[in-house]
């Protein structure tokens, strides 16, 4: 069986190229054992786009790119002429069709798509770890937290870990009752992580009480109670007072904009 010595030429890693030369052959082999890869990764400069040729030339090689600068594309096919080299670009004439269409320029940026990628699953890990991290579930999480938001019951803390998780940070919640002493973790958190909400008892009041209709009990019981709401906060301030954290009233506030504040807060930290 005729060996097979393809080049894999690519201003990234080259993943992409020798995936498309891999569904290809595999049409004609069961097995790779009759075929040769090499990659040629980063590439960018023309020199070596000279180098890369000439060694094709030497070793009777097919050369499949995937380059994003046309200068470099131009320049491999140039090449590949004077040598005889047979080549298939991959990514140019896609390129090119989207240009005319979107009637727009290219970036013409190597590896943005892996960029994109990793920013991606840089998403879905945060939120998996609001997810995980929710409610005080696991107290472990607060110190491999990005942001650690603190508050009483129905302070939009769930909603608020969801949407910074969006943002790629890994954020984790805690509840806070005046029965239940709070991790001991939290007051190991650097104070500036940590983020308190509160809202005005009057507020609170009417959230708790469309809650209990919500689920079918009765909207007099003392989780709804002015007294109750009052007691939790005095003791959600004594906490954040004792951490040292920055706290933020969201009670005229929309998710996206208490996001907004803590974002900033962070950031500037």
């Amino acid at each position: 069986m005729k060996m097979l010595n393809l080049f894999i030429v690519s201003d990234s890693i080259g993943e992409t190229g020798e995936l498309v030369a891999k569904a290809a052959i595999s049409q004609f082999r069961p097995g790779l054992q009759h075929t040769k890869f090499k990659r040629f990764t980063h590439i960018d400069s023309l020199d070596h786009i000279k180098e890369i040729t000439e060694l094709a030339k030497e070793q009777g090689a097919i050369i499949l790119y995937t380059l994003v600068q046309t200068k470099m594309r131009q320049a491999l096919i140039e090449y590949c002429k004077l040598y005889n080299l047979e080549s298939v670009d991959l990514i140019g004439p896609v390129i090119n069709l989207f240009e005319k269409e979107l009637d727009e320029k290219p970036f013409e940026e190597p590896g943005l798509v892996r960029k994109l990628d990793e920013d991606y699953f840089k998403k879905i890990e945060a939120i998996e770890f609001a997810v995980k991290y929710d409610d005080g579930r696991d107290p472990r999480g607060l110190l491999q937290a990005d942001i650690v938001l603190i508050g009483v019951s129905r302070t939009s803390k769930t909603p608020l870990s969801q949407y910074l998780a969006n943002k790629r940070f890994k954020v984790a919640n805690v509840p806070l009752v005046p029965e239940v002493d709070p991790p001991e973790q939290l007051f190991q958190v650097d104070p500036a992580k940590c983020v308190g909400l509160v809202i005005t008892p009057e507020k609170l009041n009417s959230i708790r009480k469309e809650r209990l209709k919500a689920i079918g009990l009765n909207d007099d019981a003392s989780y709804a109670k002015i007294e109750r709401i009052n007691e939790e906060i005095v003791h959600f301030e004594k906490i954040a007072k004792k951490i040292g954290c920055i706290v933020i009233d969201v009670t005229n506030r929309a998710v996206e904009e208490t996001a907004n504040v803590v974002i900033n807060h962070i950031q500037q930290k």
